[in-house]
């Protein structure tokens, strides 16, 4: 489990990724509550959140810059994009200059960044990390986002209950920078970093040739085209229940406050965190793609059973269970396709699968006229329903690529 910071660059990485994440997820739970409660429309909240998508559609031209210009240079260049940003949006707090519609567009800043950070360090690590390690690194890292949710899900809500808005971002600010200037610590990696292209094939070739090459040969691999086609569910269908839909469940299902919207997204992120921490012993010879499709089913039964609960109490056991599940399939899905993709194309096929997030904005602005037309316990039923359908449609139409050895 501790095997990866035997290498230098990851010891620097881990931190910064973990600073990073905490700042997106306080960031995420005060401007959601803070657009439902100025606004009171799920409509409001449900483009909040979809625009916080908004760079899925342009993820592919990240993976082209990844392979030409090296993912670190590019992860460093994403982290302090984000202290800018949110350097912004504390200059209108303490102002008193905040409105809903403020919120919107720096989140739409924000979201033309932010969706790639996670392919993009993990990218990264695939480059730094012994293959043997690769497994254990890649679940080790998938801890930075998962304790975030726990963590900065609970301190956010508390701090912006306490504090206000302003204060709480003077710490998301500091989170943001500190962790852009610790990616520059790391100035000698044990191991040279080649680039998928040198300078010279870069320079005679179009980025949008690139861009072709790394869509055709996702789209040509049987496996990469299952494991993409299985992101886009996921993100159409089951994240948007579990992160911009929370804020709508707590208060307008069980009543709570802002503390208790932290409690129910911590809930789900320390059942993922679980998840992270014990496939992280896993053994390099494991099948994951077995492990990643029943996972999935899993995931969504418990979905599921979770739009059916009355209140808060019955609820966090599903969406613990949930986390765990959710965790199994996508950290199994985000090694295999590093796997598979191979050095050349990786960065353009980590590019492809961040574009697979865009089906989160989309499910997410189809949320809001579903609950307003059936209520949410449909609604979220319906999703999980077509989660399960598809996610045994694709089991079945790649059995052979998902189900080897």
């Amino acid at each position: 489990m501790l095997a990866p910071f035997a290498t230098r660059s990851f010891r620097f990485q881990w931190p910064a990724d973990l600073l990073t994440s905490w700042a997106f997820e306080m960031e995420t739970i005060i401007l959601g509550w803070y657009v439902l409660t100025e606004t009171g429309s799920v409509l409001w909240l449900t483009t909040f959140g979809a625009l916080q998508y908004l760079g899925t559609l342009i993820a592919p031209l990240y993976g082209v810059a990844g392979d030409r210009l090296g993912h670190k240079s590019l992860l460093l260049g994403m982290r302090f994009a984000y202290a800018a940003f949110a350097c912004t949006l504390l200059a209108f707090a303490a102002l008193g200059a905040v409105t809903p519609l403020v919120v919107l567009i720096v989140s739409a800043c924000m979201g033309l960044v932010r969706p790639s950070d996670l392919g993009v360090r993990s990218a990264l690590i695939a480059e730094t990390m012994p293959a043997h390690t690769l497994i254990s690194a890649l679940s080790i890292s998938r801890t930075t986002t998962d304790s975030a949710r726990v963590a900065g899900a609970l301190a956010g809500a508390g701090l912006f209950g306490l504090f206000g808005m302003a204060p709480a971002y003077v710490i998301i600010a500091s989170f943001y920078t500190v962790g852009a200037f610790m990616m520059l610590g790391d100035t000698a990696p044990l191991r040279h970093v080649q680039l998928a292209m040198t300078p010279d094939e870069a320079a005679g070739k179009s980025p949008w040739l690139d861009l072709k090459e790394g869509v055709a040969h996702t789209w040509n691999t049987p496996v990469l085209l299952a494991l993409v086609s299985l992101a886009f569910l996921t993100n159409l269908v089951a994240f948007p229940l579990t992160s911009g839909l929370m804020p709508y469940v707590a208060k307008n299902l069980y009543g709570l406050d802002q503390t208790g919207l932290g409690f129910l997204v911590a809930s789900f992120a320390a059942g993922a965190l679980i998840g992270s921490i014990v496939l992280s012993n896993a053994r390099s010879g494991m099948r994951l793609t077995r492990l990643m499709m029943t996972s999935s089913l899993i995931w969504f039964a418990m979905l599921f059973v979770f739009a059916q609960m009355p209140g808060p109490r019955s609820a966090i056991p599903c969406l613990i269970i949930g986390g765990i599940m959710q965790s199994f399939s996508m950290v199994s899905l985000q090694i295999s396709l590093l796997r598979e993709s191979g050095e050349r194309f990786r960065g353009r096929v980590m590019g492809v699968r961040m574009m697979a997030i865009y089906s989160l904005p989309l499910g997410l602005l189809a949320a809001g006229p579903l609950i307003e037309l059936m209520g949410y316990r449909a609604m979220a039923s319906l999703y999980a329903l077509v989660g399960l359908v598809f996610t045994a449609v694709i089991a079945l139409r790649w059995r052979g690529a998902l189900w080897r050895s």
